[in-house]
């Protein structure tokens, strides 16, 4: 196996990126400490929103890297290093929900045992919804995700080194693995920390809508990351058939997304149940309806007409575009998803203070990962086939 020794040094970061980094992170800490200060169940939703886009790009960055290993793909070898650094933001996800663990009390009526004595149907779902079990799941969920994300992302830089071949068949192995604990606990996910702010409300369909945004999210921001990259000079030039499966991964998953959102609202209006139909009042009430138009708008409307030509698929400048523009769809379907349970419509300052956060979080993630590890993985044994991959 012949190595590419040229793309085994690691070229120097732009001071300007972790200065960016640091400057938002900062103004994110300072704000989202007034903010719970001022308002603790009013940041303790948007911390919600934070945290649970900050699982999408963890979580989906090694759903990326174990589907490659899983498929054989080759297309997609140059830039997983990219997806093995967004893989890292399930340590930033961790750190963030530490917080709501000590505001479960304000975000969630099943915690109120007065509120459940009185409730029928609350008092059924004590079994699953208790504070003790839901922990017991927040610890075992991000154990497996951090485990999942290390050993496969040791694996592959391990073999840049021993150009071991052996290491992709023990990836293969664990994506195979990963693969059920994925969706098992990406569904629980969407379940306990979105679905669960209203507790009377339910839909089979919600972990498979948090996953097509989780997907849409991850890829987002790794086409973003990957064109930027290639712009940088930190990753190798890629040809037009890498954008093209990259933007056609955007428009199909967009697609599904809508498929999901449609088939769920479609079902609970045909169906015109008070229990299950409230859910969606009270997301079309007051300025929610605006919010809600936005979302059709911006989560399917323009990534679809904007992906929908051939050419479009193709151009790195337009993918950089949608994948910052589909990442910030997802943060507005997790704010519509989750905040109305909670209060009316706003967009001020403690929205922007977790907004911030994550930013300056999600770019010195990434300003350490590319400081530290080679951003090709240079022995896997595809990687001169994807470099010269043509469809």
């Amino acid at each position: 196996m012949s190595v590419r020794t040229d793309l085994t040094i690691k070229k120097p970061v732009s001071p300007k990126i972790g200065t960016l980094g640091i400057a938002l992170l900062a103004a994110g800490i300072v704000l989202a400490a007034v903010a719970y200060m001022t308002d603790p169940r009013h940041a303790a939703v948007n911390n919600v929103v934070a945290f649970l886009f900050l699982v999408s790009l963890g979580v989906g960055g090694t759903f990326l890297v174990a589907l490659e290993y899983l498929t054989g793909a080759v297309w997609s070898v140059p830039m997983r290093r990219v997806n093995e650094f967004l893989g890292g933001a399930v340590v930033l996800a961790l750190l963030a929900g530490i917080p709501l663990l000590f505001r479960l009390h304000d975000l969630f009526e099943w915690t109120h045992e007065a509120a459940v004595a009185a409730d029928a149907m609350l008092s059924a779902k004590t079994p699953y919804l208790n504070v003790e079990f839901f922990l017991l799941r927040f610890g075992l969920f991000f154990l497996l995700w951090l485990l999942f994300t290390w050993l496969l992302t040791r694996n592959s830089l391990r073999q840049d080194v021993t150009r071991d071949q052996s290491l992709t068949r023990s990836n293969v192995r664990w994506a195979a693995v990963f693969m059920p604990v994925f969706a098992l606990t990406i569904t629980f996910t969407a379940i306990d920390w979105a679905m669960s702010l209203q507790p009377h409300w339910y839909s089979t369909m919600f972990g498979v809508y948090y996953f097509s945004g989780t997907v849409l999210a991850a890829l987002g921001v790794t086409t973003f990351a990957v064109v930027s990259m290639v712009e940088s000079g930190h990753l190798p030039p890629l040809g037009r058939d890498h954008y093209y499966n990259l933007g056609a991964l955007l428009f199909v998953f967009t697609n599904f997304w809508a498929y999901i959102a449609f088939s769920q609202f479609m079902l609970i209006w045909y169906a015109n149940l008070p229990e299950e139909t409230f859910w969606f009042m009270t997301r079309w009430e007051g300025g929610w309806k605006w919010v809600a138009i936005a979302l059709i708008l911006a989560r399917f409307a323009v990534p679809y007409f904007v992906l929908l030509p051939q050419n479009a698929k193709m151009d790195p400048r337009r993918l950089k575009i949608m994948g910052l523009w589909i990442a910030a769809a997802h943060l507005l379907d997790l704010y519509w998803l989750t905040t109305p349970a909670v209060h009316g419509v706003t967009g001020g300052w403690p929205e922007l203070a977790f907004l911030l956060l994550v930013a300056g979080a999600v770019i010195l993630l990434f300003r350490y990962k590319m400081a530290r590890h080679n951003l090709v993985p240079v022995g896997d044994p595809k990687l001169e086939r994807g470099l010269e991959f043509h469809l």
